[in-house]
């Protein structure tokens, strides 16, 4: 079959009763659309922008505390064409404004109203009108270098599966560098994660997440790696625990009977494997038994390993003797 016929039954197709009459409203649909289109693009509408403003010209030895890029959201009155081009070109999209001519001495600085407005009104055709603007001001921070290194933690909600618990938590990186004013640093000496949320999980979980922010405070780096290494829970029991005599005055000895207890205890089962009677302490003071003389004295359960919950002596009361050196 050649071309000529292929083209003769197209054309045939195309034009015939039926597929004309659909070829003629498609045209007039078309049509209709262009012409509902550049009305409603001529009418005068309202739309909020999220304008991003940038501080531009920092010195070298100066250290923006707050972001570099902040955003001011502007309600404009214009036509929809006009709009629509604010909305898809770059006309707000790279506002800027000099260092230089906003900071004061106390290591803020103020962009007032009428500065943000006027900055944009350059960028904007004449017949758009700002109508309201949100925030009123911009306020940014920034210092000469003076730092501090603080540790990391997370903060939220991480539970793992029943049976299971958190047995160690690993940052990457454990602390980080911040930048703030002298009172700001005084003041912080920790520095968390945004809000982490998981639960039923058993395997180890390693997270990504930035940190919280903090008004005038700049992190570097601004996020990091948390490892929630889990373990499963087991219940169990160490004997051979000495009982240690504290308090106890020159020339004395402390002698209880018996000599060594047992303590139990909820932990993971890693950490029941490397757990010795000499990981514990366990002591009975030389003055209680002076001010309460009996037959026996109270013994307390005083050091623990981490990684331990729920640690309880099997008795807290033994027989003893103080006996001179």
């Amino acid at each position: 079959m050649g071309i000529g016929t292929i083209w003769h039954y197209i054309r045939n197709y195309l034009f015939s009763k039926f597929n004309r009459e659909l070829l003629i409203f498609l045209f007039f649909l078309f049509l209709s659309g262009v012409f509902w289109l550049s009305l409603t693009l001529n009418e005068t509408y309202e739309q909020e922008f999220a304008i991003p403003v940038t501080i531009t010209d920092v010195p070298k030895n100066a250290v923006l505390t707050s972001d570099e890029v902040d955003t001011v959201r502007m309600t404009i009155r214009d036509k929809g064409i006009v709009l629509a081009a604010y909305h898809y070109g770059d006309y707000l999209r790279n506002i800027q404004f000099s260092f230089r001519n906003y900071t004061r001495n106390n290591g803020t600085g103020l962009i007032a109203a009428q500065d943000i407005q006027k900055t944009i009104y350059q960028h904007m055709l004449s017949s758009s009108k700002i109508v309201s603007m949100k925030p009123e001001k911009l306020e940014f921070y920034y210092n000469y270098g003076t730092k501090k290194q603080v540790p990391v933690r997370w903060n939220g909600r991480v539970i793992p599966e029943e049976l299971y618990f958190i047995s160690r938590v690993e940052y990457s990186p454990d602390s980080i560098t911040v930048y703030a004013s002298d009172e700001k640093l005084d003041s912080i000496n920790m520095v968390y994660t945004e809000p982490l949320n998981y639960a039923n999980f058993r395997d180890t979980l390693i997270v990504n997440c930035h940190l919280s922010k903090l008004r005038g405070v700049k992190m570097v780096p601004d996020h990091i790696q948390v490892s929630f290494f889990t373990d499963v829970l087991t219940e169990e029991r160490i004997e051979g625990i000495p009982i240690e005599g504290i308090n106890m005055p020159e020339g004395k000895v402390l002698r209880t009977f018996p000599a060594k207890v047992s303590v139990t205890f909820v932990t993971g089962v890693s950490v029941y494997r490397n757990l010795r009677p000499e990981n514990f302490t366990v002591v009975a003071d030389y003055q209680e038994i002076k001010q309460n003389p009996s037959e026996k004295c109270r013994i307390y359960l005083k050091d623990v390993p981490a990684g331990i919950s729920r640690a309880k002596l099997e008795t807290t009361m033994v027989d003893y003797l103080i006996e001179t050196e």
